[in-house]
């Protein structure tokens, strides 16, 4: 099984900017298309190693926020399939 961490957000402007502060703090990330089961947003997500997660959160709330957060979600994809679970920011 494998798992890692989501960002989404609703805007592409806001994946752009996020990904490069997550990179800057030299967090490895890759820009994804959203998972379905988070079904909402502008289609791109960012997805990062699971153990980053606090990291990629605390950068979040340093860099003042964006409004357009979706939110953070776990990732794990089971034979296939993926299932998110969310994670309180």
């Amino acid at each position: 099984m494998e798992s890692f961490g989501i960002a989404a957000f609703r805007s592409r402007q806001a994946v752009l900017r996020f990904d490069d502060q997550l990179r800057k703090a030299g967090i490895p990330t890759q820009i994804i298309t959203t998972p379905r089961a988070i079904s909402m947003g502008c289609g791109l997500s960012i997805r990062f190693d699971q153990r980053a997660l606090p990291s990629a959160m605390e950068i979040y709330h340093t860099q003042q926020p964006s409004p357009n957060l979706i939110g953070f979600y776990i990732a794990r994809n089971v034979e296939g399939r993926i299932s998110v679970t969310s994670v309180r920011v």
